[in-house]
C-alpha cells in the first residue's frame, strides 16, 4: 500500500488527527492560510479550523477541502473492492458472494 495512506490505526480519533495533520501539511505545502483554503473549499472559516484541531468535519467537509486541495481522486481507494490474484481466487470468492451479513457484532 502507498504510504502516503497508510496510517497508525489506534482509534478514529488517532485516524481523523493523522488525515486532519497531512491536510495541514498540504495547505503549508501550497502556502494557503486556514482562512484561504476554508474559502476555497466553501466550508465555514471555524469549521476548517476545528478540523485541523481536532480533526472533526462531516463527510462532505472533508471531500470539499479535498476538492480544495485537488486530492479528490486519493478518496476513490477508501473501501474499494478486494483485488484477486488469480482466477481462482475470484471465482472462489463469486460463489460466495453474500447479500446479507451474519454477525450482528
Amino acid at each position: 500500500m502507498n504510504n502516503i495512506l497508510s496510517f497508525n490505526i489506534a482509534n478514529p480519533s488517532d485516524v481523523a488527527m493523522q488525515i486532519a495533520a497531512r491536510v495541514k501539511a498540504r495547505r503549508l505545502e501550497l502556502n494557503l492560510t486556514q482562512e484561504g483554503l476554508a474559502s476555497r473549499a466553501g466550508v465555514k472559516f471555524a469549521t476548517y479550523r476545528r478540523f485541523e484541531q481536532t480533526g472533526e468535519i462531516s463527510l462532505r467537509g472533508l471531500l470539499q477541502v479535498g476538492f480544495a486541495l485537488n486530492c479528490l481522486d486519493e478518496f476513490n481507494v477508501l473501501f474499494a473492492q478486494k483485488q484477486y490474484q488469480s482466477l481462482d481466487d475470484l471465482l472462489k470468492e463469486q460463489s460466495v458472494n453474500r447479500k446479507r451479513g451474519k454477525k450482528n457484532e
